[in-house]
């Protein structure tokens, strides 16, 4: 297992490193008010993302989640059920259920059928490793009846590169989960949808996500004979673990440059969190999961958590933007569904 642990930076002190800006690097703010786009209004509420808890069978240098095996907070079953009754009310299209590992919630399989009884696209998003783990290994087949779309981390097709991110013996494991879906039609059957997801090994913007998928479908059906239908490609934001390893190879500085000078006004029209909400695991809601991780509250007075939702109140507010916003708009731009143009 990697042996990189929870981040020792707080929100508090992720935010002071974010708001202190090299020389040169502009605010994030004032790049949205050049092309029209700020103060970020938000679109049709279509995504409600929601992370059912922080505990992972793995810990990644990448994760903006900080999300380890030792991580302890779980979304309880009533927080899910507010969760449920606003897709109950709301025109929500895609439940987006991320984690952690999400299937180590307790009612995990519960939500599966809740969420399988209404007419939603239903996400997990799963690090793979899970799926050859104990009870977990009956998930595939779980996700199978529930036509559940699995989007997968692999950030390599290649052992090394992928172990190196991830832990020892990840890309093994990865492989034979990946094979398992395979067998089930992921990846294979339109109704049973596979993607993957890519996050650069180190401080750059995420390369060209058509050119790389290609390589991945020609390397994985070759070397495995595996199957899936789009790579996603995710450029790390500079917040929690991934934050504190830039710091700690003396890169930050360097790497907001990057993302700065990389501004794409185009992906910056597109940002997801213009149609999504992010549910944390106690219910208090955020314009995007990176915003939840620094703990930065919705811009409302009364619609903080799913409890409370108010669609007036949130359709009219401003999205909270900061510096960290300029990893999803650098380059082809970032998204939890990849790249945005």
């Amino acid at each position: 297992m990697n042996k990189v642990l929870v981040a020792g930076l707080s929100p508090e002190e992720q935010w002071s490193h974010l708001s202190k800006r090299k020389e040169g690097v502009p605010a994030f703010t004032d790049k949205m008010s050049e092309v029209g786009l700020f103060p970020l209004k938000p679109k049709q509420l279509e995504i409600l993302q929601i992370n059912v808890g922080y505990m992972c069978n793995q810990q990644c240098v990448h994760c903006h989640v900080d999300a380890s095996p030792y991580r302890k907070e779980i979304t309880s079953k009533e927080v899910l059920e507010a969760c449920l009754k606003v897709v109950d009310e709301v025109d929500i299209k895609t439940v987006d259920l991320t984690g952690g590992a999400p299937e180590m919630n307790p009612h995990f399989e519960w939500l599966l059928e809740e969420l399988d009884k209404r007419n939603v696209e239903i996400i997990v998003r799963s690090n793979l490793t899970i799926l050859v783990e104990g009870k977990f290994k009956t998930y595939p087949e779980l996700f199978k009846k529930h036509k559940v779309t699995v989007i997968s981390s692999l950030p390599c097709y290649t052992e090394g590169n992928t172990d190196k991110q991830r832990g020892e013996g990840v890309f093994s494991k990865s492989i034979e989960a990946l094979k398992r879906l395979n067998e089930l039609g992921y990846g294979k059957d339109n109704s049973l949808p596979l993607h993957l997801v890519f996050n650069p090994g180190g401080p750059s913007v995420a390369p060209n996500q058509q050119k790389l998928e290609q390589d991945y479908k020609v390397r994985l059906k070759e070397d495995f004979d595996i199957e899936f239908d789009n790579l996603y490609t995710i450029t790390n934001l500079p917040i929690a673990r991934y934050l504190e390893y830039l710091i700690n190879i003396e890169r930050y500085d360097d790497y907001m440059m990057l993302l700065a000078n990389s501004f794409n006004p185009v992906a910056a029209g597109e940002v997801m969190c213009r149609n999504t909400i992010s549910v944390d695991w106690n219910g208090e809601m955020y314009d995007c999961d990176f915003n939840q991780m620094l703990k930065l509250p919705l811009a409302v007075k009364s619609s903080t958590n799913i409890k409370d939702f108010d669609s007036a109140e949130l359709n009219a507010r401003s999205i909270v933007l900061n510096n960290h916003c300029f990893g999803c708009t650098a380059g082809e731009g970032s998204s939890c569904q990849g790249a945005l143009i």
